[in-house]
C-alpha cells in the first residue's frame, strides 16, 4: 500500500499553500487584469450614464426610451451579449469592457435619475430665487443632493462588474475568471477555490471603499447623535 503524496498540489487539495507560493505571479497578474477590466467598465459606464440620466430628467419624452433600452440590455444573457459584440471588438479585452458597460447602465442610470428626481422642488426654487442659473443649480445643488442614490447605484454596479468580469474567460480576458475556468476544466481544486475567494475579496473591498467614499462625500446623510 503506497503512502499518500506529501505535496498538497499532488493530492489536489482545495486549500494549498504550495499553490499560493508557486503561482504568486499568475495570481497577481489575474487580479490586476480583473481590476483593470472592472475599473474601465464602471468608469465608462458612469460617463455614459450621467448624461443619459440628465436627459431623462430634463425631457420627459426621453425618460421612457432611456430606461426601457437600458433595462432591455440588462436582460440579455452574458454569452449572447458577448456574441452580439464580437463582430465589433473581436476576441479582445474591449469586448468584455463593452459588455460590462452596457450591463452597468441600468443600475447607474436608474439610481442617478432617482437621486435627481428626489431633490425637493422647494430647494430648486430657493436656489433659483438666489440667482442660480441652470448649470450652477445642477452642479452645486442637484448633483450633490443626488449623490447618495448615485453612489448606491455605483456600488451595486461595481460589485456586479467584479462578478461579470469572470464571464470574460470565454474570450480569454476574464481576470480571475480565466483561472476559475481553467481550474474547473482540469478539476484543479486549489486554483478554483483561490481564484474564487480572491474574486469575492475584490468585490467586498470595492464595496467597502465605495461605502466609505459615500459617507465621506455625503456627511449630511448620517444621523445626528441623540
Amino acid at each position: 500500500m503506497t503512502a499518500p503524496p506529501d505535496d498538497c498540489l499532488a493530492r489536489n487539495e482545495w486549500i494549498c499553500g504550495a499553490y499560493l507560493s508557486s503561482r504568486r505571479t499568475i495570481l497577481w497578474d489575474a487580479v490586476l487584469e480583473h481590476l483593470r477590466l472592472t475599473f474601465a467598465a464602471v468608469l465608462i459606464g458612469l460617463v455614459i450614464a450621467v448624461p443619459l440620466a440628465l436627459a431623462a430628467r430634463r425631457w420627459k419624452a426621453a425618460s421612457a426610451p432611456v430606461l426601457g433600452v437600458t433595462t432591455v440590455l440588462y436582460t440579455i444573457p452574458s454569452l449572447a451579449m458577448f456574441s452580439l459584440l464580437l463582430p465589433l471588438y473581436g476576441l479582445s479585452a474591449s469586448l468584455v469592457v463593452a459588455g460590462l458597460v452596457l450591463y452597468s447602465l441600468t443600475l447607474l442610470v436608474r439610481n442617478i435619475l432617482a437621486g435627481l428626481r428626489g431633490v425637493p422642488e422647494e430647494t430648486r426654487q430657493a436656489a433659483r430665487g438666489m440667482g442660480y442659473g441652470p448649470l450652477r443649480l445642477l452642479l452645486t445643488v442637484e448633483l450633490p443632493l443626488a449623490l447618495p442614490a448615485a453612489l448606491a447605484g455605483l456600488r451595486i454596479a461595481t460589485v456586479s462588474a467584479v462578478s461579470l468580469v469572470t464571464i470574460g474567460a470565454i474570450v480569454g480576458h476574464g481576470g480571475l475568471g480565466n483561472l476559475i475556468y481553467a481550474g474547473m476544466n482540469t478539476f484543479f481544486k486549489a486554483q478554483v477555490l483561490t481564484a474564487s475567494v480572491l474574486c469575492v475579496l475584490i468585490a467586498v473591498v470595492a464595496d467597502v471603499v465605495l461605502l466609505l467614499l459615500q459617507r465621506r462625500l455625503t456627511p449630511w446623510t448620517r444621523r445626528a447623535p441623540t
